[in-house]
């Protein structure tokens, strides 16, 4: 028995299937382009393939479809992503399954993230906990009682809109000083080239004429290096991060807060500033940052890395269907 698992971000699209068990039986990954149909189409070639050579390892049970933004878990429609741009209004979980024939099960691609590192991650010790995850945009997820939380709308977990900096940079939500504008690898680079347009970061301008692929990975790079200006970036990442996990922490005292996501690979690089601004800024016994694979004390609300890395998310679209 196994289910599909599919994960559209911002940047790639990822399709996998998945064991009961927790295995990655197969997957596919492709790059999203603009145009919605087009990602639709793709995705839904990919879960036909991948049903066609697991034909023989046993029944499929479901397929879930985390994606990014605002949806209506009841009628399926994606009503505003900011990092997808014209997908607004669009009946996502319909095309799916008029394409696929089937139904489907639809969540914000952070809960499905969130539910994987419960599932099987950094927080199956625990039935409550918050997690974030840093990539293209910051999304969140909290899971209560070892189910998604969706809130009176399901808008629960918008996490990456809080606001960090007063007045501070436009956030594509139509507000300023969102964490996403801060913490996000898409902040990261646009940071940098800031810095490199004001002539402030000599060692950034070069890597990113030598760079055809100057992102946040090398930035994040630079800054392990000892580069001053890429080290404060991360910094401004951190410090941003911190903010907004202290809040978290004094308003829901969860035991556990999960950083996750591709742009959390630069950890090492952000976490000092992150425990700095939490240790400021929360109140609620005692906080800590705890190494991959250590748990949770039983006072402390503790930070942890996520686990599962960039498959959290597919792993919990498949686990919709599995539990469901």
């Amino acid at each position: 028995m196994y289910a599909i698992g599919v994960d559209l971000g911002g940047t790639n699209l990822r399709v996998a299937a998945v064991g009961s068990d927790g295995t990655v039986l197969d997957r596919v990954q492709t790059s999203v382009v603009p145009q919605r149909e087009v990602v639709v189409r793709e995705m839904c070639s990919a879960v036909r393939a991948i049903t066609l050579r697991l034909k023989a390892s046993g029944a499929l049970t479901g397929i879930g479809v985390g994606v990014p933004g605002i949806i209506d878990l009841q009628s399926g429609m994606l009503y505003a992503s900011p990092n997808l741009p014209g997908w607004e209004h669009y009946p996502v979980r319909q095309e799916i399954e008029r394409q696929l024939n089937t139904t489907v099960i639809l969540e914000n691609d952070a809960n499905a993230a969130a539910l994987g590192e419960k599932w099987l991650g950094a927080g199956r010790h625990v039935d409550d906990m918050c997690m974030i995850t840093l990539g293209t945009g910051v999304g969140g997820g909290l899971i209560l009682g070892g189910k998604i939380w969706h809130g009176a709308i399901g808008m629960a977990g918008e996490l990456g809109h809080i606001m960090v900096e007063p007045e501070g940079h436009p956030c594509g939500c139509g507000s300023r000083g969102c964490a996403e504008q801060y913490a996000s690898a898409t902040a990261i680079r646009r940071m940098a080239q800031e810095a490199i347009a004001a002539g402030q970061a000599p060692g950034l301008a070069r890597a990113a004429q030598t760079n055809k692929d100057f992102d946040s990975q090398t930035v994040y790079d630079l800054a392990m290096q000892g580069d001053g200006p890429a080290r404060q970036i991360f910094r401004k990442a951190g410090w941003a991060l911190g903010v907004m996990l202290a809040g978290l922490i004094n308003t829901l005292n969860l035991p556990v807060m999960v950083i996750g996501g591709g742009a959390s690979a630069g950890w090492e690089a952000f976490a000092p500033a992150m425990m700095e601004a939490v240790t400021f800024r929360s109140y609620v016994y005692k906080t800590t940052a705890a190494a991959p694979g250590e748990i949770a004390g039983p006072r402390n609300t503790t930070i942890l890395r996520a686990t599962l890395g960039s498959d959290a998310g597919l792993i919990g679209a498949a686990r919709l269907p599995l539990s469901s």
